[in-house]
């Protein structure tokens, strides 16, 4: 829990503020921009199986501290260098090098937690959004003093949980590390369910993605980019991050007391759905020129769906994330980790493209209810989908093999 916090306390104080910084001290053009940081993001999604599957072999612990010291020479290495091949090696260092400890450290969550994985993933959930939330607030102040103090800070933060980590942290295994890589692979890739249930999932992310970039845009178009849009978009962040903290401890027992794994997913994932409801009215009310009726029109539609997406996610995430260990059989959980974080970045990829042109097609048309009414119906169909997953009896854990075990050489 620790662990993850600290992760996005660093992460968080400087990766919202390196475009800034990128496109204004060090002048680049906004294609460098762009191309730097898309090499993180593609390193980080492309290797998720790699991390995944080294985690399996090789143990989780030494994942999650090589992932750890690897992000620590990335961001120090982002405040000390001005070249482009510079940035773009750091750049990429960093994503590889949540693509070594994601998987595992979720993995080694599961493991640790035994019957328990549901509330522990509840509360990592907590952990992980009080991360969020912070480290914008620090990485805010330390800006100030100059870019490269974050960086350094935030190497800083990485550099002694991986000192912790080396020291407290107990080793954790999975099963299933004496496979081959193509063994591992094939099994994964062959596994139905699994597949299945990522595919499915894919809208939830795409989903919740939009506290980032449909709902900031929103309040944008509305309130101006003043002070007052500016106000209003770090409330729809303050608003998904509280009431993660909050509150998801006491959904998650709620919704375990009376419901099951799979159900609980989908309706997690109408909620999501749902959340982009109370954009439809705002969208067919005339804008006000100013004033309270301006403001309100801005702020509260977005803020509410803002918080109906934490909601949906506060009740889907926890057993999301067990269902994937039931769906591994118990073997190779952080490859499957892996490839279920691979398989949803690609989706958040393509989903933010098709958003971004739905939302610019809107303002064109004057349709402005197009995107939010999509949103929607994704949400509406990625429930339809585990449902008839849940029904199916596909999000059960599978069957133990049968099959005899095979000789080992002597």
């Amino acid at each position: 829990m620790v662990n993850q916090f600290t992760i996005n306390l660093g992460f968080y104080m400087l990766m919202p503020y390196l475009a800034t910084y990128l496109a204004g001290p060090l002048g680049l053009a906004g294609w460098l921009v762009g191309l730097i940081l898309g090499v993180r993001n593609f390193s980080q999604q492309g290797m998720f199986l790699v991390g995944g599957t080294l985690a399996d072999r090789l143990g989780y612990k030494p994942m999650i501290i090589a992932g750890l010291v690897l992000r620590t020479v990335g961001f120090a290495t982002l405040g000390l260098v001005d070249s482009v091949p510079a940035l773009l090696a750091a750049s990429a260092a960093t994503g590889l090098a949540g693509a070594l400890f994601n998987p595992a450290s979720r993995a080694y969550l599961a493991v640790a937690a035994g019957e328990r994985r549901v509330e522990a993933f509840a509360l990592f959930n907590v952990f992980y959004q009080a991360g969020v939330l912070l480290g914008p607030l620090v990485g805010m102040v330390l800006t100030g003093i100059g870019f490269r103090v974050t960086c350094l800070t935030a190497a800083g933060v990485f550099a002694v949980l991986s000192v912790v980590q080396i020291r407290a942290l107990p080793p954790r295994r999975g099963k299933g590390r004496q496979e081959s890589v193509l063994s591992q692979w094939r099994g994964v890739l062959t596994n139905r369910p699994f597949l299945l249930f990522s595919f499915a999932m894919v809208g939830s992310y795409v989903m919740s993605f939009q506290v980032y970039l449909a709902l900031p845009l929103e309040v944008r178009r509305l309130g101006g980019e003043g002070e007052f849009g500016t106000a209003a978009v770090a409330v729809l962040f303050a608003v998904s991050g509280l009431s993660t903290i909050l509150g998801q401890t006491r959904v998650t027992a709620w919704c375990k007391a009376r419901m099951a794994p799979g159900r609980a997913v989908g309706i997690g994932v109408l909620v999501m759905g749902a959340a982009f409801v109370p954009l439809l009215p705002a969208a067919a009310l005339p804008v006000p020129d100013g004033g309270p009726g301006l403001w309100l029109l801005a702020a509260v539609p977005p803020a509410l769906s803002a918080l109906l997406l934490a909601l949906g996610t506060m009740i889907a995430y926890p057993f999301e994330m067990d269902t994937i260990v039931r769906l591994s059989g118990d073997r190779l959980v952080a490859t499957h980790y892996g490839l279920y974080n691979t398989i949803c970045g690609i989706g958040i990829t393509l989903g933010n493209l098709l958003t971004g042109a739905a939302l610019d097609a809107a303002r064109a048309a004057g349709l402005s209810a197009l995107p939010w009414c999509a949103l929607a119906l994704l949400g509406l169909a990625c429930a339809g989908a585990l449902h008839t997953l849940d029904r199916t009896g596909r999000l059960a854990p599978p069957a133990p093999s049968t099959e005899p075990a095979p000789r080992q050489r002597a």
